[in-house]
């Protein structure tokens, strides 16, 4: 039972990036799903989540409008980064919890990947 995520990279301020990470051993179905993120020396930060029934979704405020987590199957999901910004450099974890409700801690989560480094900078 893991995640894997992928597609991190190195961008300019104003770049696009889409991450995306997969489901080996489990399937996302009745999983909230999400994004974190973590910069050294500081807590991890959440930026981006599915509820397990996937009828809403939910964004730090700083990346509202500018990103966008989907659930593209049963095994996939991805977070698109638009617009990024020099603050949205960090290692980007996803993670699931089964029918989780918290979704804002990263305590309620029982499945992470291992992390991709996003870069901005010009």
């Amino acid at each position: 039972v893991q995640l894997q995520a992928s597609g991190g990279g190195l961008l300019q301020p104003g770049g696009s990036l889409t991450l995306s990470c997969a489901a080996s051993g489990f399937t996302l179905d009745d999983h909230a799903i999400g994004w974190f993120r973590q910069v050294p020396g500081k807590e991890r930060e959440f930026v981006a989540a599915i509820e397990w029934s996937g009828k809403s979704s939910f964004y730090e405020r700083a990346v509202e409008g500018r990103f966008t987590i989907s659930r593209t199957n049963a095994k996939t999901m991805t977070l698109q980064m638009d617009s990024l910004k020099p603050e949205d450099a960090a290692v980007y974890f996803c993670t699931a919890g089964w029918r989780t409700s918290w979704l804002r801690s990263w305590t309620s989560y029982d499945c992470w990947g291992q992390g991709t480094q996003v870069t901005v900078s010009s």
